[in-house]
């Protein structure tokens, strides 16, 4: 378990981590969203031991994370601008890694390179940007580290190696248990792969929830009446977040179990109803303007 209490970092009178409060759990994927400058970065590289907070605490499985070795050997970060060595190779790379990670899987690299259509022997800085996130990836799943530390790691991936990449996230979460940390400025790339979602805005956590309780707590339907409904009366005290309607079609976003609000339309006997899957966007916008927030403001 990785947990910060309280943390914060200060680059001269900006503070780019404010007192953030955060508990990443075991066996889940974090996905960590945020506009540029909101402070995944700094949250990231204390969380590897590579910056120390001016406040407060960040432990990996109980280890202080700054400039820990029994910290830093739990876990393996991939920066957003990744650093390589002059001339080298993915060869070379596989080499020092191995010396670092006493856990380090030279055969399942050779056969992931492989896989991904990279050539070991090739110089590295003849890789596009893409080849070179794929190559960090390969290096951060093959150190077989607990943790993964992904900053906008899916930026500058084609849609077929997202896809890709995902799926190798979800074969190491489901053989070894492996707990990836995914900073990212879109919702989008986020949806489909993540357990939890913390929202960073202006260096603090707006909100942090399970994915799957905000989606069982709120709910989008479309209905049509035979004749006009007063949708106060039609749902009482249940929390409408937003209704929209065109013409006789109502579109409703409200919050309660979904057996609740379908039972209140169906008192009413629409001549039609449909409940509609929410998208990651849609929830954290009904959450968002909930805590006082207008997240298209803050985010996309």
């Amino acid at each position: 378990m990785i947990e910060a209490q309280c943390l914060t970092k200060r680059f001269d009178s900006i503070k780019a981590v404010d007192n953030i409060n955060a508990v990443i759990k075991e066996g889940e994927v974090f996905g960590l969203v945020g506009t540029n400058g909101a402070g995944k970065s700094t949250f990231l590289r204390m969380v590897a031991g590579v910056l120390r907070p001016d406040e407060g605490t960040i432990k990996v499985d109980g280890y202080p994370a700054y400039e820990n070795m029994d910290a830093k050997k739990l876990l393996f970060y991939i920066s957003d601008d990744s650093y390589f060595f002059s001339n080298s190779t993915p060869g070379d790379l596989k080499n020092y890694y191995k010396v670092i990670y006493t856990g380090f899987d030279e055969q399942r690299f050779e056969e992931l390179m492989k896989k991904f259509g990279l050539d070991s022997r090739r110089k590295i800085n003849t890789f596009s940007k893409g080849m070179k996130k794929q190559l960090t990836v390969l290096l951060g799943i093959c150190a077989n580290t607990k943790y993964l530390l992904c900053d906008e790691t899916f930026d500058g991936l084609d849609p077929v190696m997202r896809q890709a990449v995902k799926s190798l996230f979800a074969k190491e979460i489901a053989e070894r248990g492996l707990t990836p940390v995914i900073a990212s400025h879109n919702l989008r790339e986020l949806e489909d792969i993540c357990d939890h979602v913390g929202l960073l805005h202006r260096g603090g956590i707006l909100l942090s929830k399970d994915l799957f309780d905000m989606k069982l707590s709120i709910h989008k339907i479309q209905c049509v009446f035979k004749e006009e409904v007063e949708l106060k009366e039609l749902f009482g005290d249940t929390d409408i977040l937003k209704t929209e309607r065109r013409g006789s079609l109502y579109t409703i976003t409200a919050r309660g179990s979904r057996e609740e609000i379908i039972a209140k339309i169906e008192k009413h006997n629409p001549v039609f109803s449909e409940v509609l899957p929410l998208s990651l966007e849609e929830i954290f916008i009904s959450e968002t303007e909930v805590a006082g927030y207008d997240i298209k403001k803050l985010i996309f």
